[in-house]
């Protein structure tokens, strides 16, 4: 069976999304229905980088699908000039060669994340639509996403927005982010991590990986920080901040310049965050519940990374960190509310016996979550749409 998967990204990316795809790929091409192999192939835009590694060792991937690069107009380096125009060239021209590339391309299933690319719904009846949001102009969507084979939706609350507007339950499936346990279930200890990685053996760790946006709460946790080390000025205790785009990391550090318990790292590889997790004590998720795409729509690949790290997990209480948190498996806290997440940071850090027991229930809980049994469950449902 062969899938194309199409991907108005950039890959290798320091973004989260670049994981996902690559992940998912790796996985359909070692499925197997019916005694039938998939067949991958991703397609994606020819980008300016200035990560120059090849993806599959950038992402730790063993070479089992192809990748095939596409011409496009990239303005993106020019968007502080241009806006969004640069991405909209961008993407308009990526599209215009895919389109004629797959037009005559055989391929049993289509897939794709990007929603602008719905469009070739019209001309092929076999493409399946990932939403990892809503669409803003629903409408503009609407008939294209009648035509598509199948939707994954990786929140319970995503499938019921397009329920309400109309779209069959049984066109759309529920399938959370994943993990890679063989990667972040890593037989290291915490001291080894940080010898590795030139952290401080005597601090305690609170850490954040991921990206720096206001959405994702990357602010609040450093409000906590500097609240923390105005309440506790003789404190051994560590922020450290794994991520980051390199505009963002500038712009964070400017904030940051006056506190002595923060560290920003910005932006790792891929393949090394698993040591990161394991050094720390205590790993923070943040997120903010004033945008709909965090309280509501988000799966961070990181939940489900920090879960297999058997670490204890900080999280904002939240609909969509809720479908997968709990209080058995996480210190849940009031979202946005610096105060209130030192108050669970200080939770995590002094009680050990809460810290053991939830951070086993959630390497337990993580099981379910590999992206061997997402794509699992999307093949089988793909299978009965086809």
């Amino acid at each position: 069976m062969k899938i194309i998967y199409i991907a108005n990204a950039r890959i290798p990316t320091e973004k989260a999304h670049g994981i996902q795809i690559m992940k998912m790929c790796e996985a359909f091409s070692d499925l197997k229905i019916h005694g039938s192999e998939f067949k991958v192939e991703l397609v994606v835009p020819m980008r300016f980088n200035y990560i120059k590694e090849d993806p599959f060792s950038y992402y730790g991937i063993e070479r089992k699908f192809k990748i095939k690069k596409l011409p496009s107009l990239d303005l993106i380096p020019l968007d502080k000039v241009l806006g969004i125009f640069a991405f909209l060239i961008q993407s308009l021209t990526f599209y215009f060669f895919a389109f004629f590339y797959l037009l005559f391309k055989r391929a049993d299933i289509l897939y794709t994340r990007d929603k602008l690319f719905l469009f070739f719904s019209i001309f092929k009846n076999n493409l399946i639509y990932e939403a990892h949001s809503f669409p803003k102009n629903y409408f503009l969507y609407s008939l294209f996403l009648k035509r598509v084979k199948g939707i994954i939706v990786i929140t319970q609350k995503l499938k019921n927005l397009f329920v309400e507007k109309e779209v069959s339950q049984e066109k759309i499936l529920v399938a959370p982010d994943g993990v890679d346990f063989e990667k972040f279930d890593i037989k290291v200890s915490q001291e080894e991590c940080r010898k590795k990685l030139n952290l401080p053996l005597g601090k305690k760790i609170v850490l954040y990986t991921g990206h720096l946006y206001e959405w994702k709460g990357a602010t609040t946790l450093l409000k906590a920080a500097w609240k923390f080390e105005t309440q506790n000025p003789k404190s051994e205790t560590l922020f450290v901040f794994v991520g980051g785009t390199k505009r963002d990391i500038e712009n964070f550090k400017e904030k940051a310049k006056n506190l002595n318990n923060v560290k920003i790292v910005g932006h790792r590889p891929y393949t090394e965050i698993p040591y990161w997790l394991k050094a720390a004590d205590v790993l923070v998720l943040p997120n903010t519940a004033k945008e709909d795409i965090s309280k509501y729509w988000t799966s961070p690949i990181k939940l489900f990374e920090y879960m297999a790290s058997k670490k204890p997990i900080v999280a904002s209480d939240l609909p969509s960190i809720r479908e997968i948190l709990s209080r058995n498996n996480a210190i849940l806290v009031k979202p946005d509310d610096p105060q209130e997440l030192i108050q669970g940071i200080k939770k995590a850090l002094e009680n050990k016996n809460l810290t053991e027991k939830i951070s086993n229930q959630a390497f337990q809980d993580v099981q379910e979550y590999s992206w061997e049994a997402r794509t699992k469950r999307i093949s089988g449902f793909i299978e009965n749409k086809l």
